[in-house]
């Protein structure tokens, strides 16, 4: 039997985030609606999932000895990463001694970087992917576009948000991608991915949720993305019996190899019926917010059950849905945020704001939600509750 404690108390039940963005808060706030004490740690002061716990630490999380040293103060039940840039040769150490990662270290080890978990689709699994190179160098970028070709496509084997991903078209643009792939790179990494570019209808994420009972899958989730970035998403995205049972069968696949329990998000590029696996994130995935509101579980929701042990039974789709994030640029540490009343004046619709403490540069800092007739009438929706939100700086 699952036994709870009470957050401040000798009996509590611990959760630490490694990494406190949106999607982490999202994880605190589902954790906290269980009495669950969360524990928000990040590289910078009062990022959103911060703003809600009951503790947080500001740390490096590269830093192996900061890394460490704050896991065996805080004693957690559960250490739940939410980035790519973790010190993760500690996790593994740890998980060794006990301590509970999740989904597993070795899973959280494998997709830090995209060699590993293209590598373990690829060769060990027999997963169909795009063909790709990786190169450690200009010149091993070179050699990488002579055998696949132009266009192709290039990226950072550790970033997020699509952060250093371009697409290649001619010879003359290797020297430029390789600085903005490695400038925008997470980490120490001095390497990239080359993959060819794949003719595909559209793309999907299959939310994929490992759990006590077994697994289960989301309806799968349309996206735009620019440079790699999330901008939209939609569900139920359409798609033949035949693409999302091989979807499925993919998902599950290398979701066991990785094992562990908690939600994946699985990215497939799909051309007619056929599945190409794409990439894979061991927790709650950004083109996932629309569960926000399309499900009467978000993704976050079933990551929580998921992690606790709880019970998971069919998930309720609520009708065409759609998610549009709200963007911005520039520089300042005073974000406000107005238009919020014309935003929520549209029927049928929710907005997020994130929260975050500060921008410089190109951020995310919230999403407008939608239900709609359909999905062009969902996304237009939510297309119009982003695009009321004005910010000021």
């Amino acid at each position: 039997m699952i036994s709870l404690g009470t957050p401040h108390s000798n009996s509590a039940t611990k959760l630490m985030l490694l990494g406190s963005g949106e999607l982490g808060k999202e994880v605190a706030i589902e954790a906290q609606r269980f009495g669950i004490e969360v524990i928000a740690v990040d590289r910078y002061a009062n990022a959103p999932a911060m703003q809600i716990a009951h503790k947080n630490h500001v740390l490096s999380m590269t830093d192996p000895n900061a890394l460490e040293s704050i896991i065996r103060k805080e004693n957690p039940d559960f250490i739940v990463p939410e980035v790519e840039a973790i010190a993760t040769d500690v996790l593994l150490r740890l998980e060794s001694e006990g301590y509970n990662i999740i989904p597993t270290a070795k899973a959280t080890f494998l997709t830090m970087n995209r060699e590993g978990i293209r590598d373990l689709a690829s060769k060990e699994l027999g997963i169909p992917t795009s063909k790709y190179y990786f190169a450690s160098s200009p010149e091993e970028l070179k050699n990488a576009t002579n055998k696949l070709g132009f266009p192709c496509v290039i990226k950072p084997i550790m970033s997020s948000s699509g952060k250093g991903q371009k697409i290649l078209h001619s010879e003359k643009e290797i020297l430029e991608s390789w600085d903005y792939a490695i400038s925008n790179s997470r980490g120490k990494s001095q390497k990239v991915i080359v993959e060819e570019f794949v003719d595909f209808d559209y793309e999907i994420t299959l939310l994929t949720v490992q759990h006590s009972k077994g697994t289960s899958f989301c309806p799968p989730i349309g996206h735009v993305q620019i440079d790699g970035d999330y901008r939209e998403s939609w569900q139920p995205h359409p798609m033949s019996k035949k693409a999302l049972n091989q979807a499925q069968g993919i998902a599950k696949n290398i979701t066991n190899a990785l094992g562990g329990k908690g939600l994946f998000g699985v990215e497939f590029f799909i051309k007619n019926d056929s599945v190409i696996f794409s990439e894979l994130s061991p927790r709650p995935h950004d083109t996932g917010l629309v569960t926000l509101i399309s499900q009467d579980l978000s993704e976050f929701a079933l990551h929580v059950r998921a992690i606790l042990g709880f019970p998971i039974h069919k998930i309720h789709q609520m009708g065409p849905s759609a998610s549009c994030a709200i963007l911005s640029e520039g520089k300042s540490q005073n974000i406000q945020y107005q238009g919020i009343e014309d935003a929520l004046s549209v029927p049928n619709t929710s907005l997020r704001l994130f929260g975050k403490p500060n921008i410089d540069g190109h951020r995310r800092l919230g999403v407008g939600l939608a239900i709609g007739e359909n999905i062009e009438d969902a996304r237009e929706k939510a297309r119009l509750v982003a695009s009321k939100i004005n910010i000021i700086m």
